[in-house]
């Protein structure tokens, strides 16, 4: 922007069948012209030039047109532009960001309705955009069904102008409203901070993408005095197995028939060899870089495949194939293989006759393996395995604690933070901060260890307060 504007004298350009009126002038160092076939039109385009120049109005370089006026022709609804910001970040996204993004865009637009006037129900709205604004409409295109129509072509007419969000103007109390409505759940409760914190991120990200396009002039949210939500950043050591508890949870599972027995090898490659859930499904043979029959081995993994939804995926299944977490396409991940892991898939791909190209763990029809065939057997195998007390803890209530328990497991043996980073797919930093945990059990371990660490330290202290003594009577 400038403040540099000069408007010159309208000049007549006489063709011989057309005359045209160019009104010129000139904004910071570059010269405009805008040319009119009618007097009139010029006169009056060059009079509203004079009259933003005279009021001090900033001027757009680019464009070489007052800022009001870019503003005024880049006027679009909150809901025209979360089509457009959801459109541009699809291609780029994985499935499960993509629908982040849509969760805190649908919060955000219950807050940034221009009225309620006629409005459809919440349920309703949110059905519509996201079954259909910002997941469907991108992935298949075509015409929304007739039930979601009327709600559409409501939200189409009644979300804010972003202009409202200017943070010269109404924006940061309008920002301030929607990180109100983020920070709670549907019900009015207060939402878990991680959540909070991932849904401003969003919205934070789609303000600076409209002052990108030159739809806002700055961000209404660097406006906004709030403290950022707590994250629970640290793992609960509640939920982490010890090796004991680990092992009866891994014979109660092979308890469980013969769709028990297909899941022991899986469950055992999450204790052993800290996979998450969605790069176990993905293992096949051809992973297993090194099996031998004693000793430890090595997988090799390239791909996940987490559960994002059908509505979220390229493919329209619920799974689709994805670099691994937090790596580029192309990148793998090097696993060592514990001997009692080693030996659990051996007997696993002989049992099951796991073909080189498949998959070393399928459902129980030969399909992928879904989470919710997983997690029954799960939970009925944590039922026979723990005791009463156990059961009734944190314990273990999601097979994702055996990744816990392999992670802290290795930092308790004195493995350097690097290569358990490395092992499990994390930064250091992420590291240290959420998985170093005593596991259970090994509390009185390390009190002994201090006790022992107190203990010398106070004898030494004694000695050295004696010899002390005997010196000063010495003396």
């Amino acid at each position: 922007m400038t403040y540099d504007a000069r408007v010159h004298e309208t000049s007549i350009h006489k063709g011989s069948r057309v005359t045209t009126y160019y009104v010129r002038w000139k904004v910071g160092p570059k010269r405009w012209r805008k040319g009119f076939r009618n007097k009139a039109q010029a006169d009056s385009f060059r009079s509203s030039l004079v009259a933003a120049a005279r009021n001090g109005e900033a001027f757009d370089i680019k464009t070489g047109q007052p800022v009001a006026w870019v503003r005024e022709e880049n006027r679009v609804s909150w809901y025209a532009f979360s089509l457009d910001y959801t459109a541009t970040k699809w291609p780029f996204v994985s499935p499960n960001h993509r629908r982040g993004i849509a969760e805190a865009l649908t919060d955000a637009t219950e807050a940034l309705l221009a009225t309620k006037k006629g409005s459809p129900s919440i349920p309703e709205l949110r059905a519509a955009l996201r079954g259909w604004a910002f997941s469907e409409r991108l992935q298949k295109g075509g015409d929304p069904p007739d039930v979601l129509l009327p709600t559409l072509r409501w939200l189409e007419r009644n979300t804010i102008d972003m202009a409202e969000l200017d943070p010269e103007g109404r924006g940061p109390d309008i920002a301030r409203s929607v990180l109100d409505r983020l920070s709670v759940k549907q019900d009015g409760t207060p939402a878990a901070g991680s959540t909070v914190y991932r849904k401003r991120v969003t919205f934070n990200n789609a303000l600076e993408y409209a002052c990108e396009r030159r739809i806002l002039t700055g961000n209404p949210l660097k406006r906004v005095q709030r403290a950022r939500p707590r994250k629970v950043s640290t793992l609960d050591m509640r939920v982490v197995v010890n090796p004991e508890q680990a092992v009866r949870l891994l014979a109660a599972v092979g308890q469980q028939g013969k769709r028990g027995q297909r899941m022991v090898a899986f469950f055992a490659v999450m204790y052993y060899a800290a996979l998450r859930p969605e790069e176990a499904i993905d293992l096949r043979p051809k992973h297993l870089s090194s099996l031998p029959p004693e000793g430890w081995g090595e997988m090799r993994l390239t791909h996940a495949e987490p559960r994002s939804g059908s509505r979220w995926t390229d493919s329209g299944r619920p799974r689709d194939r994805q670099p691994l977490k937090h790596r580029a396409l192309g990148e793998t991940r090097s696993v060592p293989i514990h001997p009692e892991l080693a030996r659990i898939l051996r007997e696993h791909i002989e049992e099951f006759k796991v073909q080189p190209g498949a998959r070393l763990f399928v459902g129980p029809r030969g399909g992928i393996m879904t989470d919710r065939t997983y997690l029954g057997v799960w939970h009925k195998a944590r039922e026979k395995a723990l005791s009463g007390r156990e059961a009734a803890s944190p314990l273990a209530e999601t097979p994702y604690a055996l990744r816990h328990a392999a992670v802290s497991t290795w930092l308790s043996a004195g493995v350097p933070p690097a290569q358990v980073a490395a092992w499990a797919g994390h930064s250091v930093a992420v590291l240290l901060r959420v998985y170093t945990k005593c596991i259970s059990g090994q509390e009185d371990e390390a009190k002994r260890r201090i006790t022992e660490a107190t203990r010398f330290r106070g004898a030494h202290a004694t000695a050295r307060s004696k010899s002390l003594a005997k010196t000063e009577n010495a003396i």
